[in-house]
């Protein structure tokens, strides 16, 4: 291996590390934790290493989203994965959105609620969040009826978002949540 590769090697590595840091830090202590201070003293290195890599927490931040997305088009994709069809398989898919927002709450955040710079539905957004509505539209176009398939989509995903949120910040009590996820489901997906 030549000094190059190792080198590109290692940064990589940083580069994994600080974003794994940052989610860690940030899913036990929330993202005001995450200083770019802190950070380069929990991964060993100095800041301005940590600015070779990221201009600041707002990259950082949008790292750690672009990771979640990935993750979540892999759990929509599960959810589904054993041929559910229709209703149900609407269902399972907003199972598993409202499971992985609530095993990941600073995640969901970074993906979501936190200034990322990240674009949505335009040109530039980036290829995970392309896959995530890809994966969204897979299932949820077969249920769109003779609404157009992707506008059906930024709905649903906005009702779901919508309830996550609202849980979330205990606006909607927990304990109705089951059965919110069921009334949007067979409202939007059909009987």
């Amino acid at each position: 291996m030549s000094v190059q590769e190792r080198k590109e090697r290692e940064r990589a590595h940083r580069h994994r590390l600080i974003i794994a840091t940052a989610r860690e830090l940030a899913e036990s202590h929330g993202w005001d934790a995450v200083t770019t201070r802190r950070l380069a003293e929990r991964i060993e290195y100095s800041q301005p290493v940590l600015y070779s890599h990221f201009r600041g927490k707002r990259e950082i931040v949008g790292a750690v989203a672009l990771e979640g997305f990935t993750e979540l088009t892999t759990t929509i994709r599960r959810a589904v994965a054993d041929g559910p069809a229709g209703r149900a398989a609407v269902a399972a898919l907003a199972g598993a959105y409202v499971d992985f927002a609530e095993r990941n709450p600073a995640l969901y955040d970074a993906m979501f609620l936190l200034d990322t710079g990240l674009p949505f539905a335009d040109a530039a957004t980036p290829a995970p969040l392309r896959e995530a509505f890809e994966a969204l539209l897979d299932t949820l176009g077969d249920v769109a009826g003779d609404a157009e398939p992707a506008l059906f989509v930024e709905v649903f995903w906005s009702a779901l978002h919508g309830l996550v949120a609202l849980t979330r910040s205990g606006r909607l009590p927990p304990t109705e949540a089951p059965r919110r996820l069921d009334l949007l489901v067979e409202r939007l997906a059909g009987r």
